[in-house]
């Protein structure tokens, strides 16, 4: 009985964990805030974490609490509601993207299979986070780590989808479907102005 108790233990420990372990949470930076009162100084932390699920959803979170464990969940709360949908392209990002918060310029790049991550600190956790496996990136701006990983966010976010990429052949479609309204507009102007003038007939009988 009690070799039966431990293994059910054990396994829903696992399962716990595995229910835990859906996203991939990191702590990208910790800060020590004060404000100054009467007394003197209160001191606060503030924390910066990005949560992903490696699978193309990511978000970035900030908070401050008493104690680090505190603005810790804090900030990984704020990050999972605030999650973005990275469009992503047999592994790396669709196309070139680039974006400015406050003094942070951010430049990320697709790059070829088997070139990995050439990405630092910041970035290349939240590329991480995302599922990105090859890509390039650099900051252009300042290092105010706050500043970068909501520059990523947004650069990431500007990313088109490969689907709605404009090619000549997209083009062509996007022509023959735009004639197909025209076309279909006139008909409906026409039968409008005949029921117009049927109506009138009638009246001046």
């Amino acid at each position: 009985m009690a070799d039966a108790r431990t293994q059910n233990r054990r396994t829903n420990r696992s399962g716990a964990g595995a229910e835990e372990k859906q996203y991939d949470e990191r702590t990208l930076h910790i800060d020590r805030v004060a404000r100054v009162v009467k007394g003197g100084r209160r001191f606060r932390f503030r924390a910066l974490v990005v949560v992903g699920d490696r699978k193309s959803k990511v978000g970035v979170g900030s908070a401050k609490g008493a104690d680090v464990t505190a603005a810790v969940t804090k900030a990984t709360e704020v990050a999972k509601k605030h999650f973005k949908v990275v469009s992503l392209y047999k592994g790396t990002l669709p196309h070139e993207a680039e974006a400015k918060v406050s003094g942070a310029h951010i430049l990320v790049k697709p790059a070829s299979p088997g070139t990995g991550l050439i990405a630092g600190g910041v970035v290349r956790s939240i590329l991480e986070v995302a599922g990105v496996k090859n890509a390039l990136s650099k900051s252009l701006g300042s290092s105010n780590k706050t500043n970068v990983a909501y520059a990523t966010m947004a650069a990431l976010d500007s990313l088109v989808p490969a689907q709605k990429w404009v090619t000549n052949a997209n083009k062509q479609t996007v022509k023959a479907t735009k004639t197909v309204t025209k076309k279909t507009e006139v008909n409906i102007i026409k039968k409008v102005v005949a029921k117009q003038s049927t109506t009138k007939g009638t009246k001046k009988k």
